[in-house]
């Protein structure tokens, strides 16, 4: 998900690393922090695969600063990774944000339908947090304050999703071009 951030945010407008940290820290908060010593390195992968250019401009202070560009290749691969996220980025909540963020970058309404019906699929399948003979549990179930709070959230928060998703994928099929 690094490397999608940093891709999704370079298809935006150049930026220097330390914007880059600042704009990755805002979308995936304290949930999931990048440490420096993850950053970088998701740099300089990039830039040796030829996804990232770097150049060397002044600095505001004294010392010189990085900016860092998506290459044609590097934009290449984000809209490839948009095209066909992971299952892993369809099913975790904050992984499927960072897709989402990005998602416009697809220019095709149907592709950004799919991965909206991916993720429209996933959350119709029954689940749970606690299961009780191989069932899930629902929140009238749940015995205690607490875990019948966690599944009330969630419940709630799952059908706000369907919903936007549902009308989200309807406007898509809206689109130019597009067959409802």
């Amino acid at each position: 998900m690094l490397e999608l951030s940093i891709l999704g945010f370079l298809a935006e407008e150049p930026l220097h690393g330390y914007e880059l940290k600042e704009r990755i820290k805002a979308l995936s908060g304290h949930v999931r922090p990048v440490s420096d010593g993850a950053l970088y390195p998701a740099i300089h992968r990039l830039v040796a695969a030829g996804k990232l250019d770097q150049r060397t401009e002044e600095g505001a202070s004294a010392a010189p600063r990085r900016v860092l560009s998506l290459t044609g290749k590097g934009r290449a691969d984000l809209l490839e990774r948009l095209r066909t996220p992971k299952q892993a980025e369809i099913t975790d909540q904050i992984r499927f944000n960072t897709v989402l963020a990005f998602l416009r970058h697809l220019d095709d309404p149907a592709e950004q339908a799919a991965v909206l019906r991916r993720r429209l699929d996933f959350l119709e399948a029954p689940a749970s947090f606690f299961y009780r003979d191989g069932e899930p549990v629902r929140a009238e179930e749940a015995g205690d304050l607490f875990r019948q709070g966690m599944l009330r959230v969630a419940r709630a928060t799952g059908t706000a999703e369907r919903e936007w998703l549902r009308e989200a994928i309807e406007v898509l099929g809206q689109a130019p071009g597009q067959r409802s």
